[in-house]
Formats: C-alpha cells, structure tokens, sequence
C-alpha cells in the first residue's frame, strides 16, 4: 500500500495556488498502521489559538522565514504541536494546493507515513487533542453540500467522526486524499 500510494501521489499534477494576498501555510497529513488498517491523525485545536479555535484540522500551520520550504513548515508545526518528529516522518507525496477561505491561506497539503506505536503528546497551547480516525471509518462518511460564494456554486464536504465534524479545508484536503487511497485500494 504504502509503495502504491507513495506511485501515485508522485505521478499525479499537483495543483499549486500562487497568490501574494494570501498566507502560505503547510499541513502534514499523517497515516499510521494500526490493527490491520490505516489511520489518519487529526488535532483539535484549543480555544487559545488566534484562529481555527476548537477546529479539527490536520497538524500544521503558518509559514515563517526560517522555513526553507513550505514541508520543513508543516514538518516543524507537527514537532511543535504533537511532538512528531521531522527524522520520523515519511514523506510519500504532496496534495494539492488548498485556499483556507476563512483565514485566507494558501495550504500546501503533504502525505506521510508516520511509524506506530508513536509517543505523541500536545503541546496544550495550539492542540487540545490528538484524534485517531480509522480511514475504513471515513470512507463513505462523507457528504457535501453546494452553496455559493462570491456568485460562484462551490461544493462544501463535511466528516463526521466521534461527534466532531470536519470542514472547511481540512475537509477537502480530506476528500481528495480519501478519492486517492480509494483508487490504490482498487487498483489492487
């Protein structure tokens, strides 16, 4: 799975988002095996933080100038908010490119493989929580709404899991990430 997956995330044309306006921002979506399946790690984000308060995304954050690229960004947030760390990480492809309307980021999404078990623990100050969500339970979970913005029809996806409900960018990244490990499933 993992070669499959790593293949088909390096074949694909990302679609990348070039806008000065916006803020650049990167996000690690981390997969783990675990009793015979994969995960997914979602954060929950405290009330404390200036935006995204209580949200569930994926670990990441703003890019700053000691970032040389946007992957050592989502790569540092993951350290500073779950203690994952970069020599830990591996990297098996990049999503595309995703605009965070609210906060007006650019997000650049990066697929990983992360080992497990795996001593993680939030930081309290960003992350409130660590969530653990099976993909078998995610797949099919979904449903979208059209709604429009700025005169335009757009396509909103929501997640449940838990009680909680992803949205937003976190769930369009979620989306087309799930539509890709779909496809490897079935091409199996």
């Amino acid at each position: 799975m993992k070669q499959r997956l790593k293949q088909v995330l390096s074949v694909r044309q990302k679609r990348h988002i070039v806008d000065p306006k916006r803020i650049s921002a990167a996000v690690l979506l981390p997969l783990y095996y675990k009793q015979g399946q994969y995960y997914i790690l979602f954060i929950k984000r405290t009330e404390w933080v200036e935006k995204h308060k209580g949200e569930i995304s994926f670990p990441g954050g703003v890019h700053e100038e000691r970032d040389k690229t946007l992957l050592d960004t989502a790569l540092r947030e993951c350290a500073e908010e779950i203690d994952l760390m970069p020599e830990d990480v591996e990297i098996l492809g990049e999503l595309d490119d995703e605009v965070s309307i609210k906060t007006n980021y650019v997000i650049s999404p990066f697929v990983a493989l992360i080992p497990w078990p795996y001593q993680l623990k939030v930081d309290g100050r960003e992350t409130e929580e660590i969530i653990e969500a099976p993909i078998s339970k995610l797949l099919n979970k979904g449903y979208s709404r059209q709604e429009v913005r700025d005169g335009k029809a757009v396509t909103s996806y929501f997640y449940r899991y838990q009680g909680r409900i992803i949205w937003g960018a976190t769930a369009r990244i979620l989306k087309k990430f799930l539509d890709i490990f779909t496809s490897v499933i079935e091409s199996q």
